[in-house]
């Protein structure tokens, strides 16, 4: 994974929102793919948003599942990291954008924030902190392969 003795905070501390992202968002879709009715009922502010829709409950959480895996994956399978967690990144971020705008167009009340915060705008954030983690974990080692490589030596001149 690239992880040493010097920063195994640092390792911890991905290891622990990666597993988060991956366990939560995957776990959430689901519950919402399995029992779409209980999920709207039980997730605190979801029956102010509107009517239940059994299929768009679903089709998000299809979603969610995805992203969940995209998180679990990229855990397991460093090479493909940034891209996996990028993308699910993107879509976090964009969700959690929108739950902001809700409340800056006067759709929702500032109060639905901090409500929101731990499914919606955290695991964003933490997909943000992780993916610019595993870009700069990327950068470290393909510099340290670089320097890693023998030289050429050059010919002397007059040789």
């Amino acid at each position: 994974m690239g992880f040493n003795r010097e920063n195994r905070t640092a390792a911890a501390a991905v290891i622990t929102m990666a597993i988060f992202n991956g366990a939560f968002l995957s776990l959430n879709g689901l519950f919402m793919l399995i029992a779409p009715l209980a999920w709207y009922e039980l997730v605190p502010g979801v029956t102010d948003t509107g009517f239940f829709n059994q299929h768009f409950v679903r089709d998000i959480g299809m979603i969610q599942l995805f992203l969940g895996a995209a998180f679990a994956i990229g855990l397991a399978v460093p090479e493909r990291r940034i891209g996996l967690w990028a993308a699910a990144t993107v879509w976090l971020s964009a969700h959690a954008l929108f739950h902001f705008w809700e409340v800056a167009v006067g759709i929702c009340s500032p109060s639905v924030i901090p409500r929101d915060f731990p499914a919606v705008t955290m695991p964003a954030l933490f997909g943000v902190v992780l993916t610019l983690w595993a870009i700069r974990q990327s950068r470290t080692e393909k510099l340290a392969a670089v320097s890693d490589r023998p030289r050429l030596q050059q010919p002397e001149a007059g040789a």
